[in-house]
């Protein structure tokens, strides 16, 4: 995922990509580096700890920081040009699925023997996962989000939900209550979830024991179609027949329309979604301020959260960076507790640290923090790419089980045997 703050789409020229290098002395041949460049993505972290950060290091290392803010719009072609430079920034940031493809290419530096200077014992399964390829580390974990049940606190309140559901069963029978409680409403819908939110169904599937892909041998092939990933299916089909699946239909993702509209119509109970997307609700809709709150997406297992997809950036030196023992202290600087807990204030899954007390002082960043620590990524690989960008078989899987047009068993076979056919 490139970044849950942005979308990458578009394209950059090259001489845009190469203004970014930083003057510097290669520390190989003895001279002293006098200039780092960094490449942050907008909206990734607060000016309040970017400003610190700088000045911080810049005191402690006499080494000027030239911190340039990047959109990621064209975010994947700028890199692309920038890393096959021979002067690339020294520091840049990049969506955790983009991470494998860069590493794959050879243009990011091998940081897995400097990995405890950057806080490693500390950093979350999924998110080491993301930045690890054949066994070596290209990076850093930045930040991270994962979905949360965000909820109508009122309207629970008024359907006698005393408290959060805390397991599937338990969930479908708030969601009935829901549906109870305002049946004179004729939009009502209990739970907004349209037929294509795979992110979601990543959940699922490994709630129960399932996955999208398994690396055999080298080779990846699907698995859509084992016991496991189809009950992942019926979990999502229960949840979707429970909860008012006429108003959202099979055939639509939860961007189209975008669901934080959905949910600001004051119609809607629950939406699966992520921080930035109750901020819209509010901000379209104020008095929804006090009246919303979140829950970790419940697991089948009574009390425990599902997995959950994490998705975020990670934080790379570029392999031709003429700077790279100036850019790991930089690194080591922004894996300390100080910036960490200035990351989870400001309302993401601090990177390089487990500590989220900074991140659950709002009723949505405790439900991620208690969640996240059970988060997982798509397959690490640079062929995943195809799968996600392309005609996704989850998508397809989900609108031809969900509408009828598919049998499950033909529907999750389909699925496997396009996703073993993209990742070959």
């Amino acid at each position: 995922m490139k970044g849950w703050r942005g979308l990458a789409a578009g394209a950059a020229a090259l001489a845009v990509a190469v203004s970014g290098c930083g003057t510097s002395t290669n520390s190989g041949s003895g001279t002293e580096t006098k200039e780092i460049t960094v490449w942050l993505m907008d909206g990734s972290a607060p000016t309040t700890l970017t400003d610190a950060l700088n000045k911080e290091f810049e005191s402690a290392n006499g080494i000027k920081v030239k911190y340039e803010v990047q959109k990621w719009t064209g975010i994947q072609e700028k890199l692309t040009t920038a890393l096959a430079s021979s002067t690339p920034p020294d520091v840049i940031e990049l969506g955790n699925t983009q991470t494998a493809s860069f590493a794959d290419q050879g243009t990011l530096m091998d940081v897995t023997a400097d990995a405890s200077q950057f806080n490693s014992g500390e950093w979350l399964g999924g998110l080491k996962d993301s930045l690890t390829l054949n066994g070596k580390q290209y990076g850093v974990p930045f930040y991270a989000a994962n979905r949360t049940v965000i909820y109508r606190t009122d309207l629970f309140q008024a359907a006698g939900i005393a408290q959060p559901p805390t397991s599937r069963a338990e969930w479908i029978d708030a969601i009935n209550k829901l549906k109870a409680a305002n049946a004179s409403n004729p939009d009502f819908q209990a739970l907004y979830l349209p037929g294509q939110s795979w992110y979601f169904l990543l959940s699922l599937l490994w709630d129960e024991g399932g996955d999208v892909a398994a690396q055999d041998g080298g080779k990846w092939t699907g698995k859509l179609d084992t016991p496991q990933a189809k009950a992942g299916f019926e979990a999502y089909k229960a949840l979707y027949d429970a909860s008012a699946a006429k108003k959202a239909p099979a055939d639509i993702d939860e961007a189209k329309p975008q669901q934080m509209e959905v949910f600001g119509t004051g119609n809607v109970g629950m939406m699966i979604g992520l921080p930035w997307e109750l901020a819209g609700a509010v901000k379209a809709k104020p008095d929804l301020k006090d009246k919303t709150a979140a829950f970790p997406i419940p697991s089948k297992k009574a009390g425990a959260a599902a997995p959950v997809f994490l998705g975020g950036s990670n934080l790379a030196i570029p392999a031709a960076s003429k700077n790279a023992d100036a850019a790991k202290k930089y690194l080591a600087l922004l894996s300390s507790k100080k910036y960490q807990d200035m990351l989870a204030e400001g309302g993401a899954v601090p990177g390089t640290s487990k500590d989220t007390a900074k991140l659950a002082t709002s009723p949505i960043g405790k439900a991620m923090a208690d969640s996240s620590p059970n988060g997982k990524v798509t397959p690490v690989t640079p062929k995943w790419a195809a799968v996600e960008a392309g005609q996704n078989p989850l998508k397809d899987a989900l609108t031809a089980y969900l509408s009828g047009a598919k049998s499950l068993d033909q529907a999750t076979k389909d699925a496997s045997e396009a996703v073993t056919k993209a990742m070959g």
